[in-house]
């Protein structure tokens, strides 16, 4: 099963073949919406904005392990994520696409793991995207006519607010290629959870840094967001036909991600969050 997390201005997606939307309880409080359930070209997928319909989600309140968890509960395998970025290159823009492969994580008001007191993993995180997905994401971006740019580091702030300009700045400097508010911790959640992950985001406008735009302006984001949303659905309508009908192991490991992860002696284990992550890391859990 594919799952499909939309950001800001992809609230939806056409073409799936007995869609529904189902709820779908997670111990870790509820997920963003209902998930939209169908199939394309016969391949399961399953659709969650990640703000929500109508967008009522701050990036700082999206429930993130509640729509990592829920999604893996469903029997997703694969996950690609769609979100708005901000462009820090003067190479990728507004329009363009971008298929992410590194992090830079500077959000810090957010629950940012499945493990805790009683249950500790350290998962491996050097290569945050699985390459696999990302090859089939440029595949599908391109047949959908758009520019794509493939590799580039997305700067994952807090928010709600724009950077300043001194941050922008900054970030540049860093070798950030684009900006956003929720990328992180969705990343390393799915990671935790060994589904693959591929992030396609989508410049709406250069950051402040650009002589040409001394500032942010929400009103030119939602328009250039609502002209990429037919790009992003029919990226998304591409994605099985890709992939294929058959799931084999992940050549890069993302699917077995837990296998040295757990640190707790198992009669160390806290009962309870052991039975919470029943979903995330039953396959390491069990037995």
């Amino acid at each position: 099963m594919i799952g499909v997390i939309g950001g800001s201005g992809l609230y939806r997606i056409e073409g799936l073949e007995g869609a529904s939307w189902v709820k779908v309880k997670s111990p870790f409080g509820k997920p963003s919406d209902e998930i939209l359930l169908g199939r394309i070209g016969g391949i399961a997928v399953a659709f969650l904005p990640r703000h929500g319909r109508g967008h009522v989600h701050t990036p700082t309140s999206v429930p993130y392990r509640a729509n990592i968890d829920a999604l893996k509960r469903l029997g997703c395998t694969d996950v690609i994520a769609v979100s708005a970025v901000g462009s820090l290159r003067e190479d990728y823009r507004p329009g363009d696409f971008v298929i992410v492969d590194q992090y830079i994580d500077r959000t810090f008001a957010r629950e940012k793991s499945f493990f805790g007191p009683g249950l500790v993993g350290h998962v491996g995180f050097a290569h945050p995207t699985c390459p696999r997905l990302g090859d089939a994401c440029e595949a599908a971006a391109r047949a959908a006519g758009v520019t794509v740019h493939r590799g580039g580091t997305y700067l994952a702030m807090e928010g709600p607010q724009f950077s300043t300009l001194a941050e922008s700045r900054m970030y540049r400097a860093w070798g950030a290629d684009v900006i956003g508010m929720t990328g992180m911790p969705e990343a390393k959640l799915a990671r935790e959870a060994e589904l693959c992950y591929a992030s396609v985001a989508m410049v709406t406008d250069y950051d402040c840094w650009h002589p040409d735009h001394d500032a942010v302006d929400v009103a030119q984001v939602i328009a250039t967001l609502n002209a990429n949303a037919g790009h992003a659905r029919d990226l998304v309508a591409a994605l099985p036909g890709l992939l294929g009908p058959d799931r084999a192991p992940c050549p890069h490991g993302c699917d077995r991600a837990l296998d040295t992860a757990i640190m707790t002696a198992p009669d160390k284990r806290d009962a309870d969050l052991v039975g919470m992550l029943d979903a995330v890391a039953g396959r390491v859990l069990k037995g």
